[in-house]
């Protein structure tokens, strides 16, 4: 019970959640909660320069300090590790194998770097942290971007020997009319300079894909035993392959209880309108960011999305708006 009022709290002051009867169970301001004693008024004009209840209650959520259980803490930043682990997973690779690392690997990475969650701050944020830092250690680098990028005819040798001395790699080349144009692979520490030097040429840049991972399959009957001797021997890591998204896993787990027979009880999320199971499911189903995602849509009244779905928006969301995580 903790933990769901503790994400409605988090959910009011992000702006994820408008309805104050949602977070709230009641308006009224205790001074001893666990005995039912009310609040006087004198005491609430003094400390709050009002007795008006419901503006004391939005007070107290916006600026209040949460009190959070000691277990209740420990999941909060379990929860936001995981998440730090994911955004560093997605956006590295092993430079020998251009293949990510699993996300137990990239845990196992962050503890051994002595990494500590700072619940305060950002998890896209620490997680470019946690890069810096593995990358003094350990053999991981950024992913490349992939991108289009079109010229007129008459740049278009200019911007071939801009991304030869980048060490972009290039994937294709197009001619239409007077443009040129070429899919290419770099560094994205390069995007902005690169942004600027193709509106220099009066060109576009286009973002095909935020991360690119080489492809194809790995044997991982003896990952454990193989990922150890690197870290010993300080070798690059075989080639490894990437978890399922935990997000997408918590899916195909609902799925199959809405599949199961129709006596099994159950909770049921209506923001993301699928079964989820017992108490315990629940709460960790709220956490994820497919539920907070549709909690987001629902407040501009839009349908809610499957899991798969909800993380293929979130990635263009963050290749939109998130630029400026490439300027390393």
């Amino acid at each position: 019970m903790a933990a769901f009022i503790l994400i409605k709290v988090l959910s009011w002051r992000s702006g994820v959640e408008k309805d104050i009867d949602e977070v709230l169970q009641s308006h009224t301001v205790y001074s001893n909660v666990s005995k039912g004693v009310l609040a006087k008024s004198k005491d609430l004009i003094k400390s709050f320069g009002s007795d008006d209840h419901t503006k004391i209650c939005l007070e107290i959520l916006d600026k209040g300090e949460l009190q959070v259980a000691g277990k209740e803490r420990e999941s909060q930043l379990s929860s936001q590790f995981r998440d730090i682990a994911t955004i560093v997973m997605q956006k590295t690779i092993n430079p020998e194998t251009q293949r990510p690392y699993t996300i137990s690997m990239v845990e196992r990475l962050m503890h051994d770097i002595h990494f500590a969650v700072d619940p305060h701050s950002n998890s896209k944020k620490q997680a470019l942290d946690v890069i810096r830092e593995l990358q003094k250690h350990f053999p991981i680098k950024r992913s490349p971007m992939r991108l289009r990028l079109t010229v007129p005819v008459q740049n278009f040798t200019s911007l071939l020997d801009k991304l030869k001395e980048w060490g972009a790699s290039l994937v294709s080349r197009d001619e239409s009319g007077t443009q040129m144009s070429t899919v290419c692979e770099m560094e994205p520490g390069l995007f902005r300079e690169c942004d600027s030097l193709v509106r220099n040429m009066l060109g576009r840049l286009e973002i095909l894909a935020v991360s690119v991972h080489a492809e194809g399959d790995t044997n991982m009957d003896h990952y454990d035993e193989h990922d150890d001797m690197a870290l010993q021997t300080n070798k690059p890591l075989l080639p490894i392959e990437t978890e399922t998204d935990p997000v997408v896993e918590l899916s195909k787990k609902t799925q199959k209880q809405e599949m199961g027979t129709k006596k099994e009880e159950g909770t049921k999320c209506s923001t993301c309108n699928t079964f989820v199971g017992e108490a315990k499911q629940f709460r960790e189903h709220c956490k994820s960011d497919w539920h907070k995602h549709n909690l987001k849509r629902k407040t501009r009244k839009l349908p809610p999305l499957t899991a798969e779905e909800c993380m293929a928006e979130i990635d263009m969301d963050d290749s939109k708006a998130d630029l400026k995580d490439y300027s390393f």
